[in-house]
Protein backbone atom coordinates (compact mmCIF):
# COMPACT_ATOMS: atom_id res chain seq x y z
CA UNK A 1 0.00 0.00 0.00
CA UNK A 2 2.58 2.70 -1.23
CA UNK A 3 1.86 6.13 -2.62
CA UNK A 4 3.68 7.91 -5.55
CA UNK A 5 6.54 9.58 -4.14
CA UNK A 6 6.32 13.10 -3.41
CA UNK A 7 5.79 15.18 -0.15
CA UNK A 8 2.55 14.56 1.20
CA UNK A 9 0.01 17.71 1.14
CA UNK A 10 -3.10 18.63 2.89
CA UNK A 11 -5.10 15.80 0.21
CA UNK A 12 -3.23 13.07 0.73
CA UNK A 13 -2.61 13.18 4.53
CA UNK A 14 -6.72 13.14 4.85
CA UNK A 15 -6.80 11.01 2.34
CA UNK A 16 -4.58 8.68 4.50
CA UNK A 17 -6.81 9.24 7.63
CA UNK A 18 -10.24 8.52 6.10
CA UNK A 19 -8.87 5.02 5.21
CA UNK A 20 -7.46 4.67 8.38
CA UNK A 21 -10.38 5.57 9.88
CA UNK A 22 -12.67 3.76 7.52
CA UNK A 23 -10.22 0.42 7.90
CA UNK A 24 -10.85 1.28 11.85
CA UNK A 25 -14.31 1.18 11.50
CA UNK A 26 -14.62 -2.30 9.62
CA UNK A 27 -12.55 -4.12 11.40
CA UNK A 28 -14.34 -2.86 14.92
CA UNK A 29 -16.89 -4.81 13.34
CA UNK A 30 -15.27 -7.90 12.28
CA UNK A 31 -13.66 -7.91 15.67
CA UNK A 32 -17.43 -7.65 17.31
CA UNK A 33 -18.55 -11.02 14.91
CA UNK A 34 -15.29 -12.16 15.86
CA UNK A 35 -15.85 -11.48 19.56
CA UNK A 36 -18.97 -12.87 20.07
CA UNK A 37 -18.09 -16.59 18.34
CA UNK A 38 -14.66 -16.41 20.70
CA UNK A 39 -17.31 -16.46 24.00
CA UNK A 40 -17.87 -19.59 22.84
CA UNK A 41 -14.83 -20.92 23.94
CA UNK A 42 -13.29 -17.92 26.65
CA UNK A 43 -15.07 -16.55 29.79
CA UNK A 44 -15.58 -13.21 28.66
CA UNK A 45 -13.11 -10.73 30.27
CA UNK A 46 -14.46 -8.42 33.02
CA UNK A 47 -13.61 -4.80 34.14
CA UNK A 48 -10.76 -5.38 36.14
CA UNK A 49 -8.89 -8.02 33.50
CA UNK A 50 -6.10 -8.05 31.91
CA UNK A 51 -7.72 -8.36 28.76
CA UNK A 52 -9.64 -5.23 29.35
CA UNK A 53 -6.51 -3.19 30.66
CA UNK A 54 -4.39 -4.06 27.26
CA UNK A 55 -7.57 -3.24 25.35
CA UNK A 56 -7.65 0.41 26.84
CA UNK A 57 -3.94 0.88 27.25
CA UNK A 58 -2.76 -0.39 23.60
CA UNK A 59 -5.45 1.68 22.06
CA UNK A 60 -3.64 4.88 23.30
CA UNK A 61 -0.03 3.44 22.62
CA UNK A 62 -1.18 2.45 19.35
CA UNK A 63 -3.38 6.06 18.44
CA UNK A 64 -0.11 7.96 19.12
CA UNK A 65 1.87 5.40 17.33
CA UNK A 66 -0.28 6.71 14.41
CA UNK A 67 0.13 10.58 14.92
CA UNK A 68 4.02 10.11 15.05
CA UNK A 69 3.62 8.10 11.41
CA UNK A 70 1.41 10.83 9.85
CA UNK A 71 3.98 13.88 11.32
CA UNK A 72 6.78 12.28 9.79
CA UNK A 73 5.09 11.21 6.78
CA UNK A 74 4.38 15.52 5.83
CA UNK A 75 7.87 16.12 6.82
CA UNK A 76 10.09 14.17 4.41
CA UNK A 77 9.67 13.17 0.87
CA UNK A 78 12.01 10.11 1.53
CA UNK A 79 10.05 7.05 -0.03
CA UNK A 80 11.36 4.55 2.65
CA UNK A 81 10.30 6.29 5.80
CA UNK A 82 6.92 7.23 4.27
CA UNK A 83 5.92 3.69 3.17
CA UNK A 84 7.04 2.75 6.75
CA UNK A 85 5.03 5.49 8.12
CA UNK A 86 1.75 4.73 6.29
CA UNK A 87 2.22 1.16 6.94
CA UNK A 88 2.47 1.29 10.74
CA UNK A 89 -0.33 4.58 11.02
CA UNK A 90 -3.00 1.71 8.72
CA UNK A 91 -1.96 -1.33 10.88
CA UNK A 92 -2.00 0.26 14.45
CA UNK A 93 -5.12 1.95 13.38
CA UNK A 94 -6.48 -1.18 12.22
CA UNK A 95 -5.16 -3.02 15.46
CA UNK A 96 -6.97 -0.15 17.71
CA UNK A 97 -10.36 -0.68 16.07
CA UNK A 98 -9.78 -4.35 16.65
CA UNK A 99 -9.69 -3.92 20.64
CA UNK A 100 -12.20 -1.43 20.94
CA UNK A 101 -14.58 -4.34 19.01
CA UNK A 102 -13.31 -6.41 21.83
CA UNK A 103 -14.93 -4.21 25.16
CA UNK A 104 -17.93 -3.00 23.07
CA UNK A 105 -18.39 -7.40 22.86
CA UNK A 106 -17.61 -7.64 26.17
CA UNK A 107 -20.14 -4.74 27.18
CA UNK A 108 -17.28 -2.88 29.05
CA UNK A 109 -16.38 0.94 29.14
CA UNK A 110 -13.64 2.44 26.92
CA UNK A 111 -12.23 3.94 30.06
CA UNK A 112 -12.83 1.92 32.31
CA UNK A 113 -12.64 2.27 35.79
CA UNK A 114 -9.15 1.54 36.96
CA UNK A 115 -6.03 4.29 36.30
CA UNK A 116 -3.86 3.22 33.07
CA UNK A 117 -1.30 0.07 33.39
CA UNK A 118 -3.38 -1.36 36.54
CA UNK A 119 -3.38 -4.63 35.12
CA UNK A 120 0.66 -4.34 34.49
CA UNK A 121 0.93 -3.59 38.11
CA UNK A 122 -0.21 -7.01 39.20
CA UNK A 123 1.15 -10.55 38.91
CA UNK A 124 1.75 -12.56 36.27
CA UNK A 125 -0.54 -15.63 36.09
CA UNK A 126 1.49 -18.48 38.37
CA UNK A 127 3.35 -15.22 40.29
CA UNK A 128 2.37 -15.14 43.93
CA UNK A 129 0.18 -12.27 44.69
CA UNK A 130 3.17 -10.26 47.13
CA UNK A 131 5.69 -11.49 43.70
CA UNK A 132 7.66 -8.06 42.70
CA UNK A 133 7.67 -8.63 39.29
CA UNK A 134 5.17 -6.27 38.23
CA UNK A 135 7.53 -3.44 37.15
CA UNK A 136 5.37 -1.44 36.57
CA UNK A 137 2.62 1.27 38.72
CA UNK A 138 -0.65 1.67 38.62
CA UNK A 139 -1.53 5.11 36.72
CA UNK A 140 2.00 5.94 35.74
CA UNK A 141 2.92 6.76 32.02
CA UNK A 142 2.73 3.29 29.38
CA UNK A 143 6.36 2.18 28.24
CA UNK A 144 7.40 3.57 25.62
CA UNK A 145 5.02 7.07 24.83
CA UNK A 146 6.33 9.97 23.37
CA UNK A 147 6.10 12.89 25.71
CA UNK A 148 4.20 15.91 24.68
CA UNK A 149 7.76 17.82 24.47
CA UNK A 150 8.98 15.22 22.26
CA UNK A 151 6.43 15.16 20.07
CA UNK A 152 6.69 19.00 19.05
CA UNK A 153 10.18 18.16 18.97
CA UNK A 154 9.41 15.95 15.95
CA UNK A 155 6.93 18.49 14.67
CA UNK A 156 9.22 21.03 14.38
CA UNK A 157 11.90 19.10 12.22
CA UNK A 158 12.01 18.19 8.30
CA UNK A 159 13.64 16.29 6.18
CA UNK A 160 16.63 13.94 7.44
CA UNK A 161 16.44 15.74 11.16
CA UNK A 162 12.68 14.61 10.98
CA UNK A 163 13.27 11.01 9.89
CA UNK A 164 16.05 10.59 12.53
CA UNK A 165 13.58 11.49 15.50
CA UNK A 166 10.39 9.97 13.96
CA UNK A 167 13.08 6.90 14.26
CA UNK A 168 14.43 7.28 17.67
CA UNK A 169 10.38 7.95 19.06
CA UNK A 170 9.35 4.71 16.61
CA UNK A 171 11.60 2.44 17.93
CA UNK A 172 11.51 2.91 21.94
CA UNK A 173 7.24 3.28 21.13
CA UNK A 174 7.22 -0.52 19.47
CA UNK A 175 9.97 -1.74 22.62
CA UNK A 176 7.30 -0.05 25.05
CA UNK A 177 4.55 -2.03 22.83
CA UNK A 178 6.42 -5.57 22.71
CA UNK A 179 6.75 -5.24 26.59
CA UNK A 180 2.81 -4.41 27.13
CA UNK A 181 1.89 -7.65 24.23
CA UNK A 182 4.62 -9.96 26.58
CA UNK A 183 2.76 -8.64 29.98
CA UNK A 184 -0.37 -9.60 27.83
CA UNK A 185 0.88 -13.08 27.27
CA UNK A 186 1.85 -13.94 30.48
CA UNK A 187 -1.72 -12.89 32.47
CA UNK A 188 -3.90 -14.24 29.56
CA UNK A 189 -4.91 -17.33 27.54
CA UNK A 190 -8.15 -15.47 25.89
CA UNK A 191 -7.39 -17.00 22.23
CA UNK A 192 -8.29 -13.93 20.61
CA UNK A 193 -6.59 -11.53 22.60
CA UNK A 194 -3.55 -13.57 23.18
CA UNK A 195 -3.45 -14.04 18.93
CA UNK A 196 -3.10 -10.29 18.88
CA UNK A 197 -0.79 -9.51 21.42
CA UNK A 198 1.72 -12.12 19.81
CA UNK A 199 1.54 -10.59 16.27
CA UNK A 200 2.45 -7.46 17.89
CA UNK A 201 5.63 -8.93 19.50
CA UNK A 202 6.38 -10.62 16.04
CA UNK A 203 5.62 -7.72 13.60
CA UNK A 204 7.02 -4.88 15.55
CA UNK A 205 10.20 -6.71 17.16
CA UNK A 206 10.71 -6.93 13.00
CA UNK A 207 10.25 -3.30 12.56
CA UNK A 208 12.66 -2.56 15.68
CA UNK A 209 15.00 -4.11 13.42
CA UNK A 210 14.35 -2.32 10.51
CA UNK A 211 14.37 1.24 11.87
CA UNK A 212 17.71 0.56 13.89
CA UNK A 213 19.26 -0.31 10.52
CA UNK A 214 17.29 2.82 9.01
CA UNK A 215 18.69 5.04 12.01
CA UNK A 216 22.11 3.97 11.26
CA UNK A 217 22.04 4.39 7.70
CA UNK A 218 20.96 8.05 8.38
CA UNK A 219 23.52 8.79 11.45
Amino acid sequence: MTEPAGRAGRGSRVAVLVAASVALAVVAIVAFSIGRLSTLADPTPVDASAEAGFARDMQVHHLQGVDLAMIVRDATDDDEVRRLAYDIATTQAQQAGQMYGWLSTWDLSQAGGEPSMTWMSRPAEGEAHDSHAATHTAGAPMPGLATPAQIEELRAATGVEAERRFLELMIVHHQGAVEMAEALLARSSNDVVVSLATSIVASQTSEIALMEQMLAERS
